[in-house]
């Protein structure tokens, strides 16, 4: 063989071996943001299992206003309608989902607002417990949506850089979406006494 061959043939097997391992590691990088996006969802989907248990036992307890149940039902029938693969984490797609889902943590923190003018049921157990348990879901969901960022950033650094950039537009590997704070978060909440 004469000697240009062979520097080609070392060229090709160099850059086939750069380019298996920086697949292997997107690959690996992609798994995880999967992973954390199905945390994410389980998170969401304990919340909206425990929705049901809590309208009921305040219906059961209080005449309760309508609307602020209505509401918390409807949130939570648009919350779980939208499902997202974790090949479909665009940007745009993860704000959907997350609109849906501030809604429906909207109407529940109205509905346990308007709960504390009802004695009768916040001295029910079975209230407590619910309570209790969507304060514990919603800091699991903080901690879930936290470690799915983090994926995320790990991936999407991995994907736009050089040259490994090269290899995920070659391969299909797009950037992903994050989790962002809402525009209500922007802003200081207002104590009033």
């Amino acid at each position: 063989m004469s000697r240009g061959l062979l520097i080609i043939v070392a060229l090709v097997l160099i850059f086939s071996f750069f380019g298996c391992s920086t697949y292997n590691g997107m690959v690996q990088k992609d798994t995880n943001v999967q992973e954390k996006w199905a945390n994410v969802q389980t998170q969401y989907q304990r919340r909206a299992d425990l929705i049901p248990n809590l309208v009921r036992t305040v219906q059961g307890v209080a005449n309760f206003e309508k609307s602020t149940l209505q509401s918390v039902i409807e949130a939570r029938a648009n919350a779980t309608s939208i499902r997202l693969n974790a090949d479909q984490l665009t940007p745009e797609n993860v704000a959907r989902f997350q609109q849906a889902q501030e809604q429906l943590g909207g109407s529940l923190s109205r509905l346990l607002a308007v709960a504390e003018n009802y004695p009768q049921l916040r001295a029910t157990q079975n209230f407590s417990e619910l309570q209790a348990q969507l304060e514990g879901t919603e800091n699991r969901i903080a901690v879930a949506r936290n470690d799915f960022n983090t994926a995320v950033r790990d991936y999407n650094q991995s994907v736009r850089t050089f040259p490994n950039n090269i290899f995920a537009g070659m391969f299909g590997f797009n950037v992903r979406g994050f989790f962002e704070a809402s525009a209500a978060a922007q802003q200081a909440p207002t104590v009033q006494f």
